[in-house]
């Protein structure tokens, strides 16, 4: 019989001299056969050599995982300028890799929906790539800090990472300098935040090969209109997107008293839907139970933007979610699936909550935000890496559930 899942949390409690053993006795199966895919790439033996230890040490490597950290495990300061530039300095692309391991977790685990989501990766100093200080209302503080976007693989059993776009501010794009510095490609060029969620979700959608599934995104920013009309521009499957209170809406609903050609807030149009309000069982936070709830749905459409735009879009459904007793709405989305019905489009919005619960469980202590380097391309072979990391994790603990049901 096969050894017993590890999980992360068990992992980085075994004493470092006996990780690598311990860890290869569990599950050396999964994640050979992981590294097998995802290297193969990689032109040179000892890059996929050097691929497989990075990510071993991400997950065997206490405290941050910065290279020096990481090279401890390897031998020391020679490791350490060996996988500096293999990581910073090196040529590889990480963009096959990337395709390699969403692959191999949709065949794993095929997702129910790819999950887009904000990151916020604080750092002291400013000599990190990408790196400025600036006011995040969500967090009401200011903070010297990268912003990317990750997209993920998301389903009931598994959410993993599969793609990243590091968001880079004009502090960056137009220094010249830093640009040089960092080996910022030419082609990167000055993107809102929705254009760059947008871009990242529509990257794994165009030549990845991979299935088509909803994309559930946050769109509660300063333009959440025009992330919608992005993406229903780009037509590349249905979306979810949870949205603010604010956000303006044209009611579309016969079912709704005063509904008119001016548009609303969400907040007034499901404050007028109140009556509609039906329950549900929303899903539990991890293993937890289900949660009662109350949902209503509204038909809206887009009010027209400039010279137009949005005005004959289609129709929108417009979620209202709130407890009995308690502020209504407490969470508002909205999507194009306007005929599905509330609980399975509900089950879906829950992989958002899904996939924060998974980064704080097992990307950050792989070391998804520890990159310190200057260097572009350092960032996204780290990210994607420690992407890797989090998703070989990740199905060992789905394998040693599946062994657990059947031993």
């Amino acid at each position: 019989m096969s050894s017993p899942a590890l999980s992360i949390e068990q992992f980085e409690k075994v004493p470092r001299r006996v990780q690598r053993p311990a860890l290869a006795e569990a599950h050396d199966a999964v994640l050979n056969d992981l590294c097998a895919e995802l290297f193969a790439s990689l032109p040179r033996s000892d890059q996929r050599k050097k691929g497989r230890d990075y990510l071993w040490c991400l997950l065997g490597t206490h405290g941050r995982k910065t290279i020096r950290n990481i090279a401890m495990l390897l031998g020391g300061q020679a490791a350490e300028q060996s996988l500096h530039h293999f990581v910073s300095g090196s040529t590889w692309d990480w963009d096959p890799v990337r395709q390699a391991l969403a692959r191999y977790v949709a065949r794993a685990v095929p997702p129910h929906a790819y999950v887009v989501r904000p990151l916020v990766i604080p750092k002291t100093g400013e000599s990190t790539v990408g790196v400025e200080k600036r006011y995040f209302p969500a967090l009401g503080q200011v903070l010297s800090a990268q912003q990317a976007v990750g997209v993920w693989a998301g389903s009931a059993t598994l959410c993993s990472p599969i793609n990243w776009r590091l968001h880079l501010p004009r502090s960056w794009i137009d220094d010249e300098d830093r640009r040089r510095r960092s080996a910022i490609p030419d082609e990167v060029v000055p993107e809102s935040h929705a254009d760059c969620a947008v871009a990242a979700y529509l990257q794994i959608t165009e030549s990845w090969g991979l299935p088509m599934r909803p994309v559930v995104l946050e769109a509660a920013g300063p333009d959440p209109v025009g992330t919608i009309r992005r993406l229903r521009a780009a037509r590349r499957g249905p979306f979810l997107a949870r949205a603010g209170n604010m956000v303006r809406l044209v009611v579309d609903d016969p079912a709704l008293p005063g509904r008119g050609p001016e548009p609303l807030s969400a907040y007034q149009i499901l404050g007028l839907a109140r009556r509609l309000r039906r329950p549900v069982l929303l899903p539990g936070h991890s293993a937890g139970a289900p949660t009662p709830a109350l949902v209503a749905g509204v038909r809206v459409r887009l009010p027209a933007g400039p010279g137009g735009a949005g005005a004959d879009g289609g129709e929108l459904l417009l979620l209202g979610v709130g407890e009995d007793g308690q502020r209504w709405p407490a969470e508002v989305w909205l999507t194009d699936m306007v005929d599905a019905q509330p609980a399975p489009l509900l089950r879906i919005a829950h992989l958002l909550h899904r996939v924060d619960h998974d980064f704080g469980r097992i990307s950050d202590r792989v070391g998804i935000r520890d990159y310190t380097g200057r260097s572009f391309g350092g960032w996204h072979r780290h990210v994607t890496l420690a992407s890797a990391a989090h998703a070989g994790a990740a199905l060992c603990e789905v394998d040693g559930r599946r062994l657990s049901r059947t031993a």
